[in-house]
């Protein structure tokens, strides 16, 4: 059975659409709205067709009760032998209800909530938790615009998940808030910043005197090769235990300069080690002048 597929679920509103979108243009085979008990026969169809060799699909509560059986369907898909991973798509409830809002869409359980946006999303949100336990890939969409999901689905899935772990560095500014989908933060605002230098304020740690100024310093060095031993020793771990994603979050006040420079570091130090790495600088355009 060499058909890869992937379950894509998630709270409605959270960016599946955009996710299967990004995952079709990569040569996904993408069906919408298929109800779970569908999923292990339309399975056997794809295993028929040599053509077919990656599948997404994307179920959700529109499917209803129907909904609620999805565990026991991928149960049955894994017991089958079948290569199949689940992606989960979130985003906070904030982010959800303004979005409804903006698009003027109808909420799938907004009825059966009385008309009530906020108890639609809660009783969505209650409704698909198992899922998220037991996801292999996670999004957070609540801090990223379109090009930041789109590059981060490209970052999982453009070469074959199955394979290894896919692991991400991300940098990120604090006063933008963690990302949600981080298993590792690590916090660099300890070292001295490069924003309070004329010259290096509006780069960033993509550009070279950026980071040779963040690396010059005694105290980056020693963190650097102390992160680098813990992920070295992390890596084989996770993966003896089957872990499907891993990111790994640097955070520093904006984003730009210091957490930048180590998800680079990180990501080039990964990759030497012969594995998949991928980096993601997710507000490193954020108040950019």
């Amino acid at each position: 059975m060499n058909t890869e597929f992937v379950i894509v679920t998630g709270l409605s509103g959270a960016g599946k659409s955009c996710a299967v979108n990004v995952m079709e243009d990569i040569g996904y085979f993408c069906i919408d709205n298929m109800p779970p008990q569908l999923i292990p026969k339309f399975a056997e169809i794809c295993e028929e067709n040599e053509d077919i060799t990656k599948v997404a699909i994307v179920t959700d509560i529109r499917g209803g009760t129907m909904f609620m059986h999805l565990n026991e369907n991928l149960e049955e898909l894994k017991s089958k032998g079948y290569n199949v991973k689940v992606l989960f798509v979130d985003a906070n409830h904030s982010v959800i209800k303004q979005r409804y809002k903006e698009t003027r869409r109808r909420h799938p359980l907004f009825e059966a909530s009385g008309g009530d946006i906020d108890k639609a999303i809660n009783a969505e949100s209650e409704i698909i938790e198992p899922m998220k336990q037991c996801a292999d890939f996670y999004i957070d969409t609540s801090l990223m615009g379109t090009s930041t999901l789109k590059e981060n689905v490209l970052n999982i899935f453009l070469d074959n998940p199955s394979d290894s772990m896919a692991i991400s560095c991300i940098s990120f500014g604090f006063k933008y808030g963690v990302p949600n989908e981080a298993d590792l933060v690590f916090d660099v605002r300890c070292l001295p910043n490069p924003f309070y230098k004329p010259e290096l304020k509006k780069m960033t740690g993509l550009d070279k005197p950026v980071r040779d100024f963040v690396m010059s310093f005694e105290n980056s060095v020693t963190l650097e090769k102390k992160l680098f031993d813990l992920i070295d020793f992390l890596v084989p771990q996770y993966l003896h235990e089957g872990k499907s994603q891993l990111v790994i979050a640097f955070g520093c006040t904006g984003g730009k300069h210091r957490s930048v420079t180590f998800a680079e570091n990180m990501c080039a130090h990964i990759r030497n080690n012969g594995l998949k790495a991928s980096v993601l600088h997710r507000d490193i355009e954020k108040g950019h002048k």
